[in-house]
């Protein structure tokens, strides 16, 4: 599942990428679409993202991968975060900055990197925020052990992911990303949880709303 990775950092990714943010971007549309494609209500999406308004001054978040900047719109005016915002992508990178310009955010760092080794230092960041992305990485389980590196003792992961298992339309739509290069391999409810807690992670709260699920662990 190599080419996966490569698929998202290059011309694939950019037209897969630009799909995406056209739809999630807009919670109008988001709405309907996470209904009809994974049967997901995604108001819990969006009050996960409103978490990182509620985070302290001085809290060092890592958002990855960021996309085209959608946990952005979590930011409140006033509040100083350190704010890394990474990606393998460069042309969702480059999304995510305009998208930070439009919201007048100039204090968030932008950086290319791949989820399962990236270019930070152990216990990092205070939290971690990762959204849509799991199931688009060729190993998640490595994804998540490299989070938890980078996340200190006592420190927060907030996101979500894909799942297999939910229905037969979802498992169908999985398959058709995966075979379009778009998804990784992914995994079920069950090995999302299993990845978290190998990982050193203590989940706080998890819950599946159809194809999507989210959940709240604590870097033990």
């Amino acid at each position: 599942m190599a080419d996966v990775a490569a698929n998202w950092a290059g011309r694939g990714g950019r037209f897969a990428g630009g799909l995406y943010d056209f739809g999630v971007e807009r919670e109008v549309l988001a709405r309907p679409a996470g209904l009809l494609m994974w049967g997901t209500d995604t108001r819990l999406l969006f009050d996960s993202i409103r978490r990182i308004g509620d985070l302290p001054d001085g809290t060092a978040v890592l958002d990855i991968p960021c996309g085209g900047g959608l946990a952005l719109r979590g930011l409140r005016h006033g509040r100083r975060l350190r704010y890394v915002a990474a990606d393998i992508s460069a042309d969702m990178l480059a999304r995510a900055q305009r998208r930070a310009a439009t919201l007048g955010r100039t204090d968030v760092r932008f950086v290319v990197a791949d989820i399962e080794r990236m270019p930070f230092g152990d216990g990092e960041f205070d939290c971690c925020v990762t959204f849509n992305g799991l199931h688009c990485v060729p190993d998640p389980a490595a994804a998540v052990a490299e989070i938890a590196r980078c996340v200190k003792p006592g420190g927060r992961l907030i996101g979500d992911a894909v799942v297999r298992g939910a229905g037969r339309r979802q498992d169908a739509l999985i398959a058709v990303f995966r075979r379009a290069g778009v998804f990784g391999p992914g995994g079920t409810t069950d090995e999302l949880q299993g990845w978290l807690t190998r990982a050193g992670f203590e989940v706080e709260d998890f819950r599946r709303s159809g194809a999507v699920a989210h959940f709240t662990a604590v870097r033990s």
